[in-house]
């Protein structure tokens, strides 16, 4: 990607990560994990060095792959006990990896918390809510102490809702799982899972650091994408149904207890052109999708 001798490594190589490996030639990836075996053979069939990682120990092979890798992304979610790729690495990545030059985390812009659907910004005061939000949280800060140890650069890539091919509100209407969850003044950003791959692109290869909202232009109320969808396709609208009263779990309601803007204007003013600004022209360029279904 940025000429000879790049290799990448990415821990926990599922549906982001995965568009961003995608657009490399796998001589360009040094090794990617999953906890799944099928998963494991079908990267194989890809071209593509699969290492099992589970985070409760050390996989096979990976000390050595992190030792050819110049490029890190980090893709696994912290937990209760912790980032598991630090528990497992982290003196390998800040003492060792001779090769490394830049480090990108996927963060969520979770870690913000409730702002009564005002706007934030990468400098505004981080204040999260959920129990998930804090562990990311004090993740981002354990792997901006690795990075400042190892003198790498660092990218947290704090994402908003994630969406693309297969995880959308179409693939939600043609399933029959397509609510529209009405809560007043809620809005949400998202994100189409290439705009991910393409700022990762961007920041791997001119081996940026620092924290950026990787998230579209128009934060917009759920119902409403829902909608728009559905007129798409020309199928039917699902009903309204008041938030208040609605049956959610304990997860889903939480995701409403947090509203707020996210602007994306420091990812922009590096270059970055998004492919979907807004759910709109991404559910254009996703109609085909629900028409190879029908």
């Amino acid at each position: 990607m940025s000429g000879d001798g790049f290799g990448l490594f990415v821990f926990g190589c599922g549906y982001s990560a995965s568009a961003f490996v995608e657009r490399l030639d796998p001589a360009e990836v040094t090794g990617v994990t999953t906890r799944s075996a099928a998963k494991a053979s079908s990267f194989a069939a890809r071209g593509l060095r699969p290492y099992t990682f589970d985070g409760k120990a050390p996989g096979a092979g990976i000390d050595a792959a992190l030792a050819r890798t110049t490029h890190l992304l980090v893709s696994i979610a912290p937990g209760a006990a912790g980032d598991p790729v630090l528990r497992q690495y982290r003196d390998v990545i800040a003492r060792g990896c001779p090769k490394l030059a830049w480090i990108g985390y996927l963060s969520t812009v979770g870690v913000y918390g409730d702002h009564g659907g005002a706007w934030v910004d990468e400098e505004t005061e981080l204040a999260p809510v959920s129990v998930r939000s804090k562990e990311r949280v004090e993740a981002e800060r354990l792997w901006t102490l690795v990075a400042e140890e190892h003198g790498v650069p660092l990218a947290i890539l704090r994402l908003s809702g994630i969406y693309g091919p297969g995880r959308n509100a179409m693939v939600n209407l043609r399933e029959g799982k397509a609510r529209r969850l009405v809560k007043k003044d809620q809005v949400f950003n998202r994100i189409h899972v290439a705009d991910i791959a393409g700022s990762l692109a961007l920041l791997a290869g001119r081996k940026i650091g620092g924290v950026f909202n990787v998230t579209d232009d128009e934060p917009a109320p759920p119902q409403d994408v829902v909608a728009h969808a559905a007129r798409l396709v020309g199928a039917p609208l699902p009903p309204e149904i008041d938030f208040e009263t609605a049956d959610l779990s304990p997860m889903a309601r939480s995701f409403y207890g947090e509203n707020k803007r996210v602007s994306n204007a420091r990812l922009k003013r590096l270059g970055y052109m998004f492919e979907y600004p807004t759910y709109r022209e991404a559910l254009e360029a996703l109609k085909s999708e629900w028409a190879s279904h029908k």
